[in-house]
């Protein structure tokens, strides 16, 4: 099997069904066909990202005996039932995050893939880019010293009018969170994918930059901060705001240890800013200077920038790779989209209370 071309179908004809598209041909998948709202759309879908099959239906792709596996790219509130349809039939599944809008619907999930032992993963991609790779080996070896605080933060811009609206604004379709649920997701996963470290506790505040958008109530969050404790005694914090004028998608990760402390930035994903007190280097993407673990992702030469859409394609391979039955360290799994679930009902309940909430 391992040569085989893993079949799929695509259901989401938006953004992220195209990147989904994209990073699938990139990892060598047949693309079967593709679905999306509506029949009309997901013909307009196809013919954009030149698919060869538009469905009628999200059921009609997901009920062909052809298809192996299942990318769900759409809105937040229908994850879980179309997983669960995908599951049900035989289908392996990678599905957007958040992988639900519940944690009692993440669990169901988690339950349904084991059950029938399909291969069932979330996109938190940005574990893919060969320096977070660098990062969490050198947290892992030693290198660092022992992690005493973190700071992160994820900032965007796209909703920093109150004429900028989504359908993630609207909580029957995004879910009751949407910057913590949308993009703080990320930043929670990939602090404690580096660190091999856990969040048990949390603090957290909301804000709610503009109550009303396009003429509709707002409820859901524009901005939260959240402060926290580690499993292992760590502290530190964390920032997401989808209304930080300039920030297109600014997510970083500054790790402090005894020894030095390490600096991840998304929108500079080609190197690592390593802080000593003697002095402070930038360590770049080079496999003479890198770890095996960074070295295994960086599929082109040293000044030859990789990016987002590298992570992404790198984490679909892993995700074939794993139908094909290899064993594939670091895959973001469903028990990744539920442990994300956990923490975004946490944040939610504290933000809500104003107290510490544990994990």
């Amino acid at each position: 099997m391992a040569a085989e071309q893993i079949r799929v179908g695509i259901i989401g004809g938006g953004f992220m069904g195209r990147v989904h598209t994209q990073a699938a041909r990139s990892a060598g998948a047949q693309i079967v066909g593709i679905a999306s709202s509506s029949a009309e759309s997901a013909q307009k879908a196809a013919e954009a990202y030149d698919v060869a099959k538009a469905y009628a239906s999200a059921e009609e792709l997901i009920a062909d005996p052809s298809i192996q596996l299942v990318h769900i790219c759409t809105p937040n509130a229908s994850h879980a039932e179309l997983s669960l349809k995908a599951i049900a039939a035989g289908k392996h599944v990678i599905c957007e995050k958040p992988l639900s809008v519940s944690v009692a619907e993440a669990q169901q999930l988690v339950d349904a893939a084991a059950a029938k032992n399909l291969v069932a993963s979330v996109p938190f991609v940005y574990r893919f880019h060969p320096m977070v790779r660098e990062a969490r080996d050198r947290v892992a070896t030693g290198k660092i010293g022992r992690v005493i605080s973190i700071r992160g933060s994820y900032l965007q811009d796209w909703l920093m009018s109150p004429d900028d609206t989504n359908w993630r604004v609207d909580a029957t379709a995004g879910g009751a969170s949407r910057a913590f649920g949308d993009i703080g997701s990320h930043l929670v996963d990939l602090t404690e994918f580096v660190t091999g470290d856990r969040l048990v506790a949390v603090n957290a505040v909301s804000n709610i930059a503009y109550p009303e958008r396009a003429g509709k109530a707002v409820t859901t969050e524009d901005e939260v901060v959240l402060l926290f404790k580690s499993a292992n005694g760590i502290i530190g914090t964390l920032m997401v705001s989808q209304v930080a004028p300039g920030r297109k998608n600014r997510l970083q990760l500054d790790i402090a240890g005894t020894v030095e402390s390490i600096e991840f930035n998304q929108e500079q994903p080609e190197s690592l800013w390593l802080g000593r007190q003697s002095e402070s280097v930038i360590l770049p993407r080079d496999e003479n200077q890198n770890s095996a673990a960074a070295n295994r992702y960086s599929t082109v030469p040293s000044g030859h920038p990789m990016g987002y859409v590298d992570a992404f394609a790198a984490f679909v391979r892993d995700t074939y790779s794993a139908v094909r039955g290899q064993s594939v360290d670091g895959l973001p799994r469903f028990e990744d989209g539920l442990r994300s679930a956990k923490v975004i009902d946490a944040v939610l309940k504290s933000a809500a209370s104003g107290q510490w909430v544990n994990l």
